[in-house]
């Protein structure tokens, strides 16, 4: 019976959660030792390195210090909740930034900044996770965390702005979104998300995650079985 332990980069497909492709790679693999290098929202798609057996999870911590990419979605003049689209409405603006306005906030966030987590993560303040207070009603204080940014403005078109984010561990693209609105003053969630590169891996990489269960799909040729 051939290994399938090894490093396995995945296009995780919209719609799908983190935790069902590593329960269908369970299945695929017979092995439950199976760990993540950094997980996806259902709503999102992209770069995603599973990695299975007990050798391979053991490097976990190394790859989610990596650098991710991202390209993303933003929807102005509604903010949600959740700082997606996924949350619930909690302001409306008819406020539409110019161009200009919108070149010069983005200035504020490149290089090296400082983000405060949104509640709806899993970030544990106090042993307690962010989202299950937040699903509470439940807001709280949270220390801002160190990250770096380096943010391209694709295109233009209210409502709607397409960035390119390259960023350090730890950045919450959905606080990014939240905060370009913030600063603009329409307010804006994230409405779309693809990572398209974590650490060396991008999308060229990656089997597609929609066909892991279709006959004649090989996605074992993905496998990668080097270390860092």
């Amino acid at each position: 019976m051939p290994s399938f332990e090894g490093i396995l980069p995945i296009n995780k497909p919209i719609g799908k959660t983190s935790f069902s492709l590593v329960s269908s790679l369970r299945k695929l693999t017979h092995i439950k030792t199976i760990g993540h290098a950094g997980t996806l929202d259902p709503f999102a798609s992209g770069v995603m390195i599973l990695l299975i057996g007990k050798p391979y999870t053991k490097l976990s911590s190394s790859f989610l210090h990596q650098d991710k990419q991202y390209l993303a979605t933003l929807h102005l003049g509604i903010s949600t909740d959740t700082y997606d689209l996924d949350g619930q409405i909690t302001a409306q603006s008819p406020l539409i930034p110019a161009k200009s306005q919108l070149e010069k906030a983005l200035l504020e966030f490149q290089g090296t900044i400082q983000q405060i987590p949104p509640m709806f993560s899993a970030k544990k303040v106090q042993g307690k996770k962010l989202y299950n207070l937040a699903r509470k009603g439940i807001t709280i204080s949270r220390a801002p965390i160190t990250i770096t940014t380096k943010i391209e403005l694709i295109s233009y078109i209210y409502p709607y702005i397409q960035l390119k984010v390259d960023c350090s561990k730890g950045t919450y693209i959905r606080s990014l979104a939240h905060d370009i609105g913030t600063l603009l003053g329409s307010g804006a969630h994230l409405s779309q998300l693809n990572r398209t590169k974590s650490g060396s891996f991008q999308l060229i990489d990656c089997c597609d995650g929609e066909r892991l269960f279709e006959t004649g799909y090989n996605w074992p040729d993905y496998l990668q079985r080097n270390s860092l």
